[in-house]
């Protein structure tokens, strides 16, 4: 909005010019959703507090300790991400921008799915909240539109397209089939984010970082000059995906301030279904679709666990690993949540670094 508002009057004032620099704007983006989040965060904390008496409920099934050091912390808090993400962005994004939109409408579509999953746990004190059919129902049409959208803003042949990393001219094209690739990286990242939240920080840090590999990438793929020289796919207008980026890092700093163990509040689906959602609308609209399996690795990890131990089990009867997701696993084997968690981020770091690597290494 003020970009909108200001750059038109760089000309009478020059300070404004400022405005056109998304560099300039993804920083205001960082900073303005931090701040949001630090103020409105002890608000929302008792809002939630006041209206979950009992605060999310535990898996019975999962580590002992949770029972005891978990018990009555209230969930919902994506609610603080979302509106710390949205104000920002309204704010320092080109609203003119049809990838922005895009993102917006699954970020918070996804999230009003969690928020919905969130308030059937903490009234009704049921776990399961939402059925799954119901969820990944509305999460597929959500990704549909967002999909459909993207591909008529996108020119051709990019816009049914598939890139793939380390090759500077495999371009796989997909027809038809597209979207319905697109609409599995959306729910899929999605739903690995989700399965990844269950310790203290685990899920929103490695969020951070691919959000802030994602601000790069979108950032040098809107850029021609940069696009060219890295023998990447130019796609015009995705640069502005840097600043949601930006104040998804903003406001994911600013939630990780009362997440931090012992948390006074959890994410819930609220977050996790809608941070996993705008990762991957920001892949899809990127043309980094590959990239982002690689950046956000550890989701998929945590996912894979999920899988092979349920195929397991039925097949087998025998389980794979003592508890899944994988980091429950590690749990149970007797190491420390702070160890899991901390761990955990060094390898999310590390699969950014190699996913940043398929920028240059073609």
């Amino acid at each position: 909005m003020l970009y909108n508002l200001l750059f038109p009057l760089a000309d009478q004032y020059t300070v404004f010019n400022l405005f056109r620099y998304l560099t300039f704007r993804t920083g205001g983006a960082i900073l303005t959703a931090l701040l949001v989040a630090f103020i409105a965060g002890p608000f929302v904390i008792r809002w939630l507090r006041a209206r979950q008496k009992q605060g999310q409920p535990i898996r019975t099934d999962g580590p002992e300790s949770h029972l005891l050091t978990k018990k009555g912390t209230p969930t919902m808090g994506g609610v603080l991400i979302l509106l710390a993400l949205a104000i920002a962005t309204l704010l320092w994004a080109d609203l003119t921008n049809p990838f922005v939109w895009v993102v917006l409408l699954v970020t918070t579509g996804y999230g009003l799915i969690g928020f919905w999953d969130d308030y059937l746990k903490v009234t009704k004190r049921n776990p399961k909240g939402v059925s799954g059919k119901m969820k990944l129902a509305l999460q597929i049409i959500i990704a549909s539109v967002a999909a459909y959208l993207t591909v008529t803003a996108t020119l051709p042949p990019l816009n049914q397209s598939l890139t793939v990393p380390f090759f500077k001219n495999v371009l796989i094209e997909m027809g038809f089939f597209y979207v319905p690739m697109a609409v599995f990286v959306m729910v899929g990242a999605s739903n690995a984010v989700n399965l990844t939240d269950g310790l203290d920080g685990l899920a929103i840090v490695p969020v951070m970082i691919a959000a802030a590999v994602f601000a790069l990438i979108a950032y040098l793929v809107g850029n021609a000059v940069f696009a060219n020289y890295l023998q990447i796919h130019h796609v015009p207008g995705t640069g502005e995906l840097a600043v949601i980026c930006g104040a998804l890092c903003g406001a994911g700093l600013g939630f990780l301030w009362f997440n931090a163990p012992p948390a006074m509040v959890f994410m819930g689906d609220t977050g996790s279904l809608s941070l996993g959602g705008a990762l991957g609308s920001i892949a899809v609209v990127t043309k980094h679709e590959l990239v982002l399996a690689i950046v956000g690795g550890l989701f998929v990890l945590e996912t894979v666990s999920v899988i092979v131990q349920v195929v397991s089990f039925k097949l087998t009867g025998k389980r794979v690993f003592r508890m899944a997701p994988l980091h429950h696993h590690f749990e149970k084997k007797g190491w420390a949540e702070p160890t899991v968690v901390i761990r955990f981020w060094i390898i999310a770091g590390i699969l950014a670094l190699i996913g940043l690597s398929t920028l240059k290494l073609r």
